[in-house]
Formats: C-alpha cells, structure tokens, sequence
C-alpha cells in the first residue's frame, strides 16, 4: 500500500565536534517540537518542506539534500515526510523567529544532540517518536553516503 504524506518535517542537522545536533524549538503553549507542517493540495513534498522551514524558522535561504522517509504517525491521521534541509549559511546558536502561521507567536530554536533522547516531560511523545524515525533514517544515510551527515 503506497501512503501519501500530509505532514512535512524539514530536518535541518548540524556537526558540533564529534556530535550531529538536530534544529528544534519550544513552542510557547506546546513545547518542544521540530519544525512540520501541511503538505498544500498539490504541492511537492520537497517544495514544502522548504516553505514550513522558511514560515516557521526563517530559514529562507536553503536547499534539500534527501528525502529520509515517509511515516505513518498513528496521530491524528498524520502521515509525515522527513526532509533533510541545508541552510546556504551557518546558523546561530539559537535565535526567536514570529511564526505567521501559527498566529504569530514566537518560537525559541536551539539545537538538540540527534541521538540524545528526547526528555518526555518537554516534548509531546508524536515528537518524541518523530524523532526516533529520524536517528534511524540519519544511521542509514551515514552508512550508505559516506561523510555526508
């Protein structure tokens, strides 16, 4: 059976030393997340992923490097799409970006360790889940791309 996504995750990594760190943020009411949105009625995947990153990040200026999978959250129907964006230019330590889709409330971004778990108390376990797909997804795309992250 062939799923369709309707969610988008643009997954945006980061080498710090030896350990790959993954872009989330807090959300003011619902804590930490990483970025993800709806696919539009006919939009690309990839074109997505670029628009959710830009809307609720401000990372306007980035390119794909793969599409990491396809994964049928069992939340709320939601099957999503992992997308592996670069920025074209380093990013900061953290920053606050006014999301406009989300009514405008602020997001605090930081970087979190990609194979450190995500602590239960502050992330909503589909996030939680979420990113365990994307630790798989990265160990299989280290071992099959050699130096790519």
């Amino acid at each position: 059976m062939n799923v369709l996504p309707n969610k988008v995750c643009p997954v945006v990594l980061r080498r710090s030393g030896e350990t790959v760190e993954i872009l989330a943020f807090v959300h003011p009411l619902a804590g930490c997340q990483l970025v993800k949105g709806t696919i539009e009625a006919g939009e690309e995947t990839t074109v997505a992923a670029l628009r959710e990153l830009a809307e609720e990040s401000g990372i306007v200026d980035a390119s794909v490097a793969r599409v990491m999978g396809i994964w049928p959250s069992g939340f709320e129907q939601q099957v999503w799409a992992f997308v592996e964006c670069v920025p074209r230019s380093p990013l900061p330590q953290s920053w606050t970006h006014d999301a406009p889709d989300d009514g405008g409330r602020t997001f605090r971004f930081f970087w979190h360790p990609l194979h450190q778990q995500a602590d239960p108390e502050g992330w909503h376990v589909v996030f939680r889940e979420a990113m365990r797909f994307i630790q798989e997804a990265h160990r299989e795309g280290v071992t099959r791309q050699d130096g790519h992250l």
